[in-house]
């Protein structure tokens, strides 16, 4: 393929005449302030979000690592780790690229310095409210999308501001042809939107409590679509968008092949919004929709590598520039990052190979290859890029962008190579049976310690990868400080004239004549993204046939609501799962596979993405009420070796009952089959509950207040997976757990 321009050329306009008298040339400014802001607070927001992953990585092989308290627990932190480095350091990542490079695609400055400052002080806030409330057990529990209703509330206005801004800048442009990194900006825009108000539908309860719209089944098709959407428009389709543009800058060479960028784009957003139920292999999910999952998911390697071959073929002819130049060393690893994830995507949502790693450390893995190595590096190699220029000064120092290099490097495989080790074994060890057809590990314990020095060494990698950042935090203040920003930056380009019809049909590819028109392109994006979201969810909501329903299942009581709650603030689905697949490994460790039916009350569903510790839909009933309260009071003393922290602060706080009936009132008017008057009950229904468990509590010498956040805990996990009946033979034969 031939080598084509950065920005591709523009049809020419007819010839000049007496009376066509040249373009006038307009002056106007870059904000590079914006940028400047954006970038600061990216590193900043990294620090803090690496910090909190290198602490929750190694809470995991040292448990008094946990603190003691109840806002530093690794069911509390993991969320705020994935929130701060996904939201915070990605995204203001991503705003930092897109607001220097669109400015200078489109020739124009930004739309508006107003919304600009709101856009960036709105997305702070976000931020900060995510740091304020996660640690403190507010969260929905839904993966990339814990935070609770008013926030999202203030996400949708704060990325409102920048559409506007975006499309407005877009309006303003003094070059007609819209350049293939706007084609990402816009469909991420337009895409995360979708996602995040779809996903987000909720009842308030309460000022930071609400319930989801959905339950069960269609909930967990709902999230995962958001999910794995999330990864694809907001840590993929945004950054390939700055890749086809810092790529080609800092090479000083032309993007491969136009025409590659066009089947890579139209391709990969039609085809990713498809793949979201390969995360819901072998479960209650019926199995049309997993089976879609997993055609598209396949098909995805061939987009995806389009883009990659992409980007690294522009670098053909500048490999010694690549040698000297450390921010294409980062970018070069950034881009074979992309291309390693996208393939082993696509390779776990085989079901043979998922049926291994599912639940499993594999998956940690595969996801931080994706984060540490295309995300990351791509926003450092950016950081490198953009500083000297903004701040009109050489990089500080080379030699020490180069360590961070290597450092990073290091930091990716000291991570990546033991999480891999650790999944293989966990996905081989569960399944092991020995010579008499029973299971080889029958205390899942087992299986976790065998992996506690994997996470030693993914610990370590955490903290290579950090000293580089912090090397580039010093490089980055030095390079600074030796110059000065360069706030507005003065340009010069002919003002865009209207177009003719002898100029739209002047030469040129057939697709350009959707590129000159952002608002067709938009609405084409939309559809593309809209397809596969559509033909997943339509018929999961509206053909009952595909959540069946049990007669015997029925709701939650008060009590066991509450602590359902409770299981939920403390974070406890960032270990545990509740699906037992039908395999005969789990159905002999677990117990009877879980059905569809038996979730219809559950609003999030908590199904689980890891299993640290065991699977708990079947641990109802399985053990008593004393062995519940000291293994939360003390995990060791009922699982020696456990890496379990314990929660004693649930033995000294009250249960919330006056909020009781409010969420009942909620959760009727959402569909669930409580009795008209239950919420006037609710609180009584609980307290008998309670007493009870504390009468049988009694009688193994353990006196416990009835109104105590432990006892609701109990009431919650000695109803789960006790809905339905199990034959006596389909009973586990061993159930230890964690």
């Amino acid at each position: 393929m031939q080598a084509e321009a950065l920005v591709p050329a523009a049809a020419p306009h007819p010839p000049a005449t007496s009376r066509t008298p040249p373009p006038a040339v307009d002056t106007f400014f870059y904000d590079n302030k914006i940028v400047r802001d954006f970038g600061v607070a990216t590193v900043v927001w990294g620090i803090i979000g690496m910090l909190v992953g290198v602490l929750a990585a190694f809470q995991l092989a040292r448990p008094e690592l946990n603190l003691g308290t109840a806002y530093t627990t690794f069911g509390r932190i993991r969320p705020l780790h994935t929130n701060a480095v996904i939201f915070a350091f990605v995204g203001n990542g991503i705003f930092m690229g897109v607001y220097y490079s669109l400015q200078r695609l489109c020739k124009a400055r930004m739309f508006s310095n107003v919304l600009s400052k709101l856009h960036f002080w709105g997305w702070q806030l976000v931020i900060f409210s995510a740091v304020a409330t996660l640690p403190l057990g507010i969260t929905t529990s839904k993966e990339y999308a814990e935070l609770e209703w008013p926030i999202d509330i203030l996400i949708t206005l704060v990325w409102v501001m920048f559409g506007w801004n975006m499309f407005g800048t877009i309006a303003r442009r003094r070059e007609r042809h819209l350049y293939v990194g706007i084609w990402f900006y816009i469909a991420t825009l337009l895409t995360v939107a979708v996602l995040h108000i779809v996903n987000s539908m909720e009842l308030p309860v309460s000022f930071l409590k609400s319930y989801s719209l959905y339950a069960g089944v269609q909930d967990a098709l709902v999230q995962w679509w958001y999910g794995h959407n999330a990864v694809a428009f907001f840590l993929t389709t945004p950054y390939l968008g700055l890749m086809y543009y810092f790529l080609p800058k800092a090479a000083e060479r032309p993007v491969y092949s136009y025409r590659l960028s066009i089947i890579h784009f139209w391709s990969l957003i039609f085809i990713y919004i498809w793949a979201g139920p390969h995360h819901l292999l072998y479960t209650a999910l019926p199995d049309w929709a997993q089976s879609l999952g997993v055609v598209f998911s396949v098909m995805l390697i061939a987009p995806s590598w389009g883009g990659m071959i992409n980007g690294l073929l522009t670098l053909r002819g500048a490999w010694d520039k690549v040698r000297e130049e450390p921010v294409l060393k980062f970018m070069v690893v950034a881009v074979t990052a992309y291309g390693m994830a996208t393939f082993e995507g696509p390779m776990l949502s085989l079901k043979n190979v998922n049926a291994i790693a599912h639940f499993t450390d594999w998956i940690v893995a595969h996801v931080h290859v994706g984060a540490l190595g295309w995300n990351g590096f791509l926003t450092f190699a950016i950081l490198y890029w953009l500083w000297p220029r903004l701040y009109r000064t050489p990089l500080y120092s080379k030699r020490l962008a180069n360590v961070h290099f290597w450092l990073g490097t290091l930091g990716i495989l000291f991570y990546a190579l033991p999480m891999y080790w650790a999944g293989f074994t966990q996905g081989l060890m569960w399944k092991q049976f020995n010579n008499e057809g029973m299971l080889q590990y029958s205390n899942f314990l087992e299986t976790v310690l065998q992996i506690v020095p994997m996470y030693y060494l993914r610990g370590l990698g955490g903290l290579l990868y950090l000293s580089g950042v912090f090397c580039m935090v010093y490089n980055l203040v030095k390079t600074a400080s030796a110059g000065a920003l360069l706030r507005n930056e003065k340009a010069q380009a002919p003002a865009l004239q209207p177009a003719t019809l002898a100029s739209e049909q002047h030469g040129g590819h057939w697709h350009r004549w959707i590129e000159r028109r952002p608002v067709q392109l938009s609405v084409a994006a939309t559809v593309a993204i809209l397809i596969g979201g559509a033909v997943e969810m339509i018929p999961t909501f509206l053909v009952k046939s595909n959540v069946p329903t049990i007669a015997s299942v029925k709701p939650y009581t008060a009590l066991e609501l509450q602590g359902r709650d409770l299981y939920i603030r403390e974070g406890c689905s960032n270990c545990h799962s509740q699906m037992v697949r039908p395999f005969r490994s789990e159905t002999e460790r677990y117990g009877e596979y879980s059905k569809a039916g038996e979730y219809v009350y559950d609003r999030p569903f908590l199904w689980g993405s890891k299993r640290t510790g065991p699977d708990l839909h079947r641990v109802g009933q399985k053990y008593p009420h004393s062995w519940h309260y000291n293994h939360m009071l003390d995990p060791t003393s009922m699982s020696p070796g456990s890496i379990m922290p314990p929660y004693p602060w649930l033995f000294e706080q009250d249960i919330d009952y006056k909020i009781l009936p409010a969420k009942i009132k909620a959760l009727r008017h959402l569909g669930t089959p409580y009795a008209p008057d239950y919420d006037q009950v609710a609180v009584d229904d609980a307290r008998r509950q309670a007493q009870g468990i504390t009468a049988e509590l009694k009688k193994e010498e353990i006196d416990v207040m009835p109104d105590k956040e432990i006892v609701a805990l109990i009431a919650y996990l000695q109803r789960l997976g006790t809905d339905i009946k199990v034959k006596p033979e389909q009973a586990p034969a061993t159930a230890a757990a964690q």
